[in-house]
């Protein structure tokens, strides 16, 4: 670039000095073109804003500017005309750029955009499947069963109701979201499925979720997630007025461990009277004493008939084990723990377990025995009063996935820590807002394997989430190690130094509480419940005094959770605002 630029004199040096800066050229070479001082420049570049003027404007002004020109010249050519019609477009393809920015939408900076939309567009289907994903998804369903899994298949597809009675952990709600799935889209029928919280339902349809995506890539969205064929699939707690309507497969999750079952079975036979939908229930056992217990017997089908017409199943493990069809209609069975490793499960060590828990435990959680709630302090029928769907009763005031889940509300942790082997338990709980008001078992954690200072972290992490007022510790024994890391951080910690005067405290407190109905946690939670039940009353060594136990497990450890909570509870005054009856005293 050279100072020999040609500059009419009739042109503004400044509008040109503009266009001379917009095409990049720097301002001192500006100044020797139009021989002007380059503090001059400075100024208008400062005056004008020439900065701040957008590639739009910049643009915008050389058009005007050209055009301006060629429209001014007294002759013209075919060149020009022509460049006249090709300035005429870009301004106005300005134009729609400018309306696009000012809140347009894309007809403005393509018209054939509308004439192409104008025709009717049919929306895309939601939760679609193809029949190549479907079978896939059939494929998937059909590769993964272990053989009990494939009994309670074949059963499904004759059975009307199928009763389950199985050990821990051996895959029944993992395969029965997937079996009520693809029952969906082979058939079309609803699919409900109910447990004694909604937030306990909602596990069937996180498995459903992620096995579609897993097995065919389907994603699949809705709170009730409808198929493309029109079949719903439904997850409710044991509320009757969510589910009212309602008809479909049924499928029932611990049902022995479902409070009012008398009202759930109505809900129940209501959803799936049609003959051609099926009733399954499954479930570990809970207590005898449960509502359900009648039912698995066969005891409730005799009621009201004549004596000529009662039957009398045999529910044993032997009778049951391979699956049969029952005078009252139902189909039962029982899988426990050295059934489903004949079958093909692979995810237990039965010799690893027999250390783990005494015998008694092991038949309740593993071999499908129920317990006689008769020798525990806590009854099963006081504690299933406990039991709610927190999703319903609490969504208000706790968010559990929110970084503050209670807000700036006061909680109360409870803590007890590991010992020799079993399991630590922490357990954050709500007091009450008014007197007589009830305690909520907001969390509840259980560590295992983990040394003093990991624990106290545990407790530590807690305390940031929420708004600890109150903290109690078990510092008996090994406890004193966590109590004296967690007392650096939290100086208001309060240790409980057990002795057989604090432990009937706590249990009568406990008691108490939970009498008058001022204890709740969330219903699938049924590991606390099974807590309070391993606690038994018991004589001391010397004979001379009753004290309470617990057998130390993998699953009720020395019933951590349960003596967590208590740790809580003790520190409302032993009368609280309800009183003590004379029927707890006894036991002191």
């Amino acid at each position: 670039m050279t100072s020999t630029f040609p500059i009419p004199d009739d042109l503004d040096p400044r509008r040109l000095a503009k266009h001379l800066y917009f095409q990049g050229w720097r301002v001192a070479r500006i100044a020797e073109t139009l021989k002007q001082k380059p503090a001059t420049i400075h100024s208008w570049k400062r005056r004008d804003q020439w900065d701040d003027t957008t590639p739009l404007e910049r643009v915008d002004c050389a058009l005007e500017t050209r055009m301006i020109q060629l429209i001014s010249m007294p002759t013209k050519g075919n060149s020009e005309y022509k460049e006249l019609d090709a300035l005429g477009r870009q301004l106005e393809r300005l134009e729609r750029v400018r309306r696009y920015r000012n809140g347009g939408n894309e007809v403005d900076l393509n018209p054939k955009v509308a004439s192409r939309n104008a025709k009717p567009r049919k929306a895309p289907e939601k939760n679609a499947i193809s029949e190549e994903q479907q079978a896939k998804l059939v494929a998937a369903f059909l590769d993964k069963m272990f053989g009990y899994q494939k009994n309670w298949h074949r059963a499904g597809q004759t059975e009307r109701i199928r009763n389950i009675l199985k050990s821990r952990q051996i895959g029944a709600t993992y395969y029965f979201a997937h079996e009520a799935f693809i029952d969906a889209l082979q058939t079309g029928r609803n699919q409900i499925f109910l447990s004694a919280s909604k937030a306990q339902a909602h596990l069937f349809r996180a498995y459903i979720v992620d096995f579609a995506r897993d097995a065919a890539d389907v994603e699949l969205k809705g709170e009730v997630i409808k198929l493309p064929n029109g079949a719903e699939l439904a997850f409710l707690g044991t509320n009757g007025r969510t589910a009212q309507g309602r008809s479909g497969n049924v499928y029932v999750d611990e049902v022995f461990w479902i409070p009012r079952y008398q009202e759930l079975r109505k809900l129940v036979s209501a959803m799936a009277s049609q003959k051609r939908f099926r009733m399954t229930y499954f479930s570990t056992p809970s207590a005898m004493s449960h509502e359900a217990y009648p039912f698995w017997t066969g005891e409730h089908y005799n009621k009201g008939r004549p004596k000529k017409d009662h039957i009398k199943l045999d529910v044993s493990h032997s009778a049951l084990a391979g699956g049969l069809l029952c005078a009252d209609g139902q189909w039962r069975q029982i899988v426990t723990i050295e059934d489903a490793l004949r079958g093909g499960c692979d995810l237990f060590d039965l010799d690893r377990l027999r250390l783990e828990y005494s015998p008694e435990e092991l038949l309740q959680l593993f071999y499908c025995q129920f317990i006689d709630d008769g020798a525990s302090v806590f009854s099963f029928a006081s504690l299933q009063r406990c039991m709610v769907d927190s999703w319903e009763l609490w969504s208000a005031e706790f968010k559990p996935f929110a970084l503050r889940p209670y807000g700036h509300r006061e909680v109360w942790l409870g803590y007890d820590p590991s010992e020799s082997g079993d399991s630590a338990a922490l357990v954050i709980v709500a007091p009450p807002l008014t007197p007589g008001g009830k305690f909520r078992v907001l969390e509840r954690m259980q560590f295992k394997g983990w040394d003093f200072a990991a624990q106290a972290k545990a407790i530590k992490d807690q305390c940031e989430r929420y708004n600890v007022a109150y903290l109690g510790i078990d510092a008996t024994g090994l406890g004193s190690g966590v109590f004296q890391l967690v007392k650096q951080f939290r100086p208001d910690a309060v240790g409980l130094q057990y002795s057989l005067e604090l432990k009937t405290k706590m249990v009568l407190k406990a008691m108490d509480v939970i009498h008058h109905g001022r204890l709740e946690f969330e219903a699938s939670h049924t590991d606390i419940a099974a807590s309070f039940l391993s606690i038994k009353k018991t004589s001391t060594a010397s004979g001379r005094a009753v004290t309470f136990q617990a057998g130390r497990s993998e699953e009720t450890s020395h019933a951590d959770l349960a003596f967590a909570v208590m740790h809580t509870l003790i520190n409302e005054p032993l009368e609280g605002a309800s009183g003590v009856s004379s029927s707890f005293m006894e036991f002191s």
